[in-house]
């Protein structure tokens, strides 16, 4: 279900709540009041290695548990898209990331607590100086440094994330056999 959907009663006033579509704002007839639910921001990195090979995390968690995914998360209030990205980089794998460049931005459903919300999934291209150092922490089960052209799209959690990484593919120069 949308967010929306879940309101039966005014959270302001307590009136009965009239249906309204999922992309719509909630509003209330009685009082006023209007809620919009707009898209979540989150964030992402293809974090390279000298060897091309890029950073999956495999997921602990749903949604996508035990799918491939990328480093990030949600971008908190008062945060910038690459402060964000740093700190949830920092938080599920462990690394610092000292070069980060904007690729490419895509819609999302990401499904939770039986609630669908709509995120608009924004990507980055990063390095880091200590890549060894990558270790699985807060919701990761594990990290993978993978080729990312040999990487099935169905092992990837997210459909925003195999589009952005058929981007990066795309767009990066071809490279010597990566095993």
């Amino acid at each position: 279900m949308a967010p929306v959907e879940h309101f039966a009663h005014c959270p302001r006033c307590g009136r009965a709540a009239a249906p309204t579509g999922p992309a719509a704002p909630f509003r209330c007839s009685a009082c006023g009041f209007t809620l919009f639910f707009n898209a979540a921001s989150a964030v992402a990195a293809l974090v390279e290695r000298a060897d091309g090979r890029v950073l999956f995390i495999r997921r602990a968690k749903d949604p996508g548990r035990g799918q491939l995914g990328l480093p990030g998360g949600f971008v908190d209030p008062g945060e910038t898209a690459e402060e964000a990205l740093r700190r949830e980089v920092r938080e599920e794998v462990g690394i610092r990331l000292d070069r980060v460049a904007y690729l490419s931005s895509h819609a999302n459903a990401y499904f939770y607590a039986e609630v669908t919300y709509t995120t608009l999934d924004l990507f980055y291209v990063a390095r880091t100086p200590d890549p060894d150092r990558a270790h699985p922490l807060d919701a990761v089960e594990g990290v993978e440094w993978l080729d990312p052209a040999r990487v099935a799209p169905e092992a990837i959690a997210f459909e925003s994330m195999r589009r952005a990484i058929a981007e990066y593919v795309a767009l990066r120069p071809a490279a010597p056999d990566r095993r």
